[in-house]
């Protein structure tokens, strides 16, 4: 009995230290060293800052970065470049590290998207954040056409609220002006969350119906300072610098940032690209490639004119190619269309088949660089949004058409009484073969020595450009219609500034 006894005073002392060393409390978990990086994102958001975003993205990603900080300092841009960054960070980078979109000063419109597609939105004080509403180049968004456009927004950010978690129906808000929110205590949880006013429960056991609050109007968007964004559960955090951003989610997820977090901004290069591709750029790029198109054909020669369209040219779509928008497919159809017009000019007589399809080429080439699409896909606009971007994209060709057509129209009527236009084309040497001393178009014109109805010798064959003798002095001229060939005769019929059209000399 003794024994047995003694067996359970041992058995009751052993339970009671096991249960008493379950009971202890467990140790704090070693924070977790990580490594962070600064992701600078200012001015417009277009197509060459998502090509730049992705790149340095994937640099830090690559250098084993835990953290990514989105610097946001923009008050918008380009709707699909927004929704282009927002995929790639909540469909992709969102699932591998931890992203926060620092607003250090504004984030509005399309920098609103970007932000919210960060798993953490963390803002400086006295910053703002909202105002998305979509709107278009040149025209007013209505009825239908605002709904389409309005409607893809709000499912962009529907789909950042559901992926981090932000109040949906306040981003709603930022985009449709007619959106009324109310806010409501949850009795049950003590948190307070956000209804439209078709949406407002109407239980007083669940929520306190009496003490609710409206805080957009229908007459109104969504913008929130700082303070509101993090009473609003959009912010996590409002700070005075980088530095506290850092020590809140080292608090909050148990993490030690190692060292200070890489800065990573732009690079020259992707600002130019940015800049060159930037609407009035471009618009100015299509003027002067135009005008300079127009100023060589005026200028018989190949001169300064036809050079400063070529690389007008080559700037606006190497730039266009470099941010995705032009394939190899639209840079070919270009080419093509541009040989056919030499060949039309230099090779064939008149204009013709190969001249018009020059042109349209060019132009195929030109308008397809305006949608962004797949290299195996014809480049024609699939959605509501890519007929918006191709519309402003036009907009700005026929802007740079416009003025275009005014400086060529001021080039004909001053070209003539400027003396400093005549370094725009190439002169021949003033000494001919024969002795005799030559003189430039520019100079005949000058000196009045030709006019309409003068007649010549073809010195060189015109296809359609080439030389005319005029008693004793050579100019350069331009054949109407057909070539002509060395040795015939031939007649002044139009005198365009400093081009000299001509054709054959039947009674000669």
């Amino acid at each position: 009995m003794k024994f047995a006894a003694r067996f359970i005073l041992v058995l009751l002392i052993l339970t009671v230290n096991i249960f008493a060393v379950e009971e202890l409390p467990a140790e704090p978990a070693k924070p977790l060293e990580v490594q962070a990086a600064v992701i600078v994102c200012k001015g417009m958001i277009d197509d060459g800052l998502y090509k730049s975003i992705k790149r340095r993205t994937e640099t830090a990603l690559a250098a084993g970065t835990e953290y990514i900080f989105y610097e946001i300092q923009t008050y918008g841009g380009l709707v699909a470049s927004a929704d282009d960054i927002s995929k790639f960070l909540i469909l992709d980078t969102n699932k591998k590290v931890d992203t926060a979109a620092f607003v250090t000063s504004e984030a509005i419109s399309a920098g609103a998207i970007i932000s919210t597609a960060c798993k953490d939105i963390i803002m400086l004080e006295n910053t703002t954040i909202g105002d998305a509403a979509p709107i278009t180049m040149g025209a007013k968004l209505e009825g239908v056409e605002r709904e389409k456009t309005e409607s893809f927004v709000r499912a962009m950010f529907a789909r950042a609220a559901q992926a981090n978690h932000y109040p949906e129906v306040l981003l709603k808000a930022m985009v449709s002006i007619q959106v009324e929110v109310w806010r409501a205590k949850n009795l049950k949880t003590g948190e307070f969350e956000f209804f439209e006013t078709k949406d407002l429960p109407n239980d007083p056991n669940a929520y306190d119906i009496a003490g609710k609050e409206l805080v957009v109007k229908n007459d109104e968007l969504l913008t929130l300072t700082a303070a509101k964004a993090h009473e609003f559960g959009i912010a996590r955090a409002v700070v005075q610098n980088l530095d506290e951003a850092i020590a809140f989610l080292e608090k909050r997820d148990n993490v030690t940032f190692t060292e200070p977090p890489v800065v990573l901004e732009t690079n020259w290069s992707e600002e130019m690209v940015r800049w060159v591709s930037s609407p009035t750029v471009a618009g100015i790029l299509v003027m002067l490639a135009m005008l300079g198109v127009y100023m060589e054909l005026n200028t018989p020669g190949v001169g300064l004119p036809g050079l400063l369209a070529v690389v007008c040219f080559t700037i606006l779509i190497g730039s266009r190619y470099l941010i995705g928008l032009a394939n190899w497919l639209e840079v070919v159809i270009f080419a093509v269309g541009i040989i056919l017009l030499l060949v039309e000019v230099f090779v064939l007589p008149g204009f013709g088949i190969a001249g018009t399809l020059g042109i349209l080429c060019i132009l195929a080439g030109i308008f397809g660089m305006l949608i962004k699409n797949p290299p195996d896909k014809i480049p024609w606009p699939q959605t509501d949004l890519d007929w918006q971007v191709f519309t402003n994209g036009a907009m700005i060709i026929f802007g740079g058409f416009l003025a275009f057509i005014v400086l060529a129209v001021v080039f004909s009527k001053i070209a003539p009484r400027l003396e400093f236009l005549s370094g725009f084309s190439l002169k021949p040497s003033d000494t001919a073969s024969g002795g005799e001393t030559q003189k430039t178009e520019i100079d005949s014109l000058k000196l009045n020595l030709q006019k309409i109805g003068d007649t010549g010798q073809v010195i060189t064959t015109l296809r359609p450009v080439g030389r005319v003798k005029f008693a004793s002095r050579i100019v350069d001229a331009v054949a109407e219609g057909e070539f002509i060939e060395k040795g015939a005769n031939v007649q002044i019929v139009e005198i365009h500034g400093n081009r000299i059209v001509v054709k054959k000399n039947m009674q000669g």
